[in-house]
């Protein structure tokens, strides 16, 4: 049996997200410059647009959504701590290393980092570096620095 994939396209002032799920959650976020199928989406991928619209126009803090991420275990241990950095606040690779209890890996944490399928809802744009500057991000740093200032300009 093959696994029925869904898809959902949310215009936003950063650019087109692409939101992907399956029957069990949420799979993939990403921007795109257009839509490369019509929307056929399910509630999962309804419920992300809502919430991330919410996100965007500064009125959500938290998301609600369940997600099926597919990973290694490693990536899978990475993405777990991403989605504990409260909103509002950046740590680094360094940190995210250290608390997976593997401090020597933070290399491997910053590739798992540009692996993460489902931006913003996994928020690995709050990862920065140890020297408290912007890293790269998948969608670049211009992308990065906006959610950025979102979150800082908003209460918890």
């Amino acid at each position: 049996m093959t696994e029925q994939s869904f898809i959902h396209y949310l215009e936003t002032t950063l650019g087109i997200l692409e939101i992907r799920a399956d029957e069990i959650g949420i799979t993939a976020i990403g921007f795109v410059a257009k839509p490369e199928y019509a929307n056929n989406g399910n509630q999962h991928t309804a419920l992300a647009v809502t919430q991330l619209s919410e996100y965007l126009a500064g009125t959500r803090t938290h998301f609600t959504l369940s997600l099926n991420l597919k990973g290694t275990k490693f990536q899978q241990q990475v993405w777990a701590q991403l989605l504990k950095i409260p909103f509002g606040q950046t740590c680094s690779y360094k940190d995210i290393a250290e608390k997976i209890n593997n401090p020597k890996a933070v290399r491997a944490v910053g590739a798992a980092n540009g692996r993460n399928p489902i931006t913003i809802i996994v928020p690995c744009h709050r990862v920065i570096g140890s020297n408290g500057k912007l890293t790269g991000y998948a969608w670049g740093t211009s992308i990065k620095s906006t959610l950025l200032s979102l979150e800082s300009n908003l209460e918890p």
